[in-house]
């Protein structure tokens, strides 16, 4: 089933100059990006993104990081997009995500761990208009 889903690199992975690697991991993956943007989210952008987490205990220092640097946005389309970004990403504690993954290779700890990625048909479903509109989307 071709689905779509976000997919964000986050402001730790922006300075580390691996943008283009990550994107070549999904590329590869057969993931095709159909959008994509860099900007530097605003803290209420972020904690607007998050609000799903809004009572959650970490939700300060995660929308305080998500809006510390730019990101990089992007619309990925393909058969089973969200499993298998997730699959690439790796568990969201790098220390036990698994080697080979993004994750595993590149991130810093639980918050600082380089992606995002949506996690459910519902969650890309309000993910993806967060920073997408249809006429953004390349069909």
């Amino acid at each position: 089933m071709v689905e779509r889903t976000l997919s964000i690199i986050k402001p730790d992975a922006v300075p580390k100059n691996i943008i283009g690697e990550i994107i070549k991991r999904f590329e590869t993956a057969q993931l095709k990006i159909v959008a994509i943007q860099m900007r530097h989210l605003s803290k209420k952008e972020a904690e607007a993104f998050y609000y799903v987490h809004r009572e959650r205990p970490f939700f300060d220092s995660l929308a305080t990081f998500m809006s510390s640097g730019p990101i990089v946005a992007m619309v990925l389309e393909g058969e089973q997009a969200i499993s298998k970004n997730r699959s690439m990403m790796g568990a969201t504690d790098p220390k036990k995500a698994d080697k080979g993954t993004i994750r595993a290779d590149f991130g810093g700890g639980i918050e600082t761990n380089v992606v995002h990625g949506s996690d459910s048909p519902a969650s890309a479903a309000f993910e993806i208009p967060f920073f997408f509109s249809q006429l953004d989307l390349v069909r």
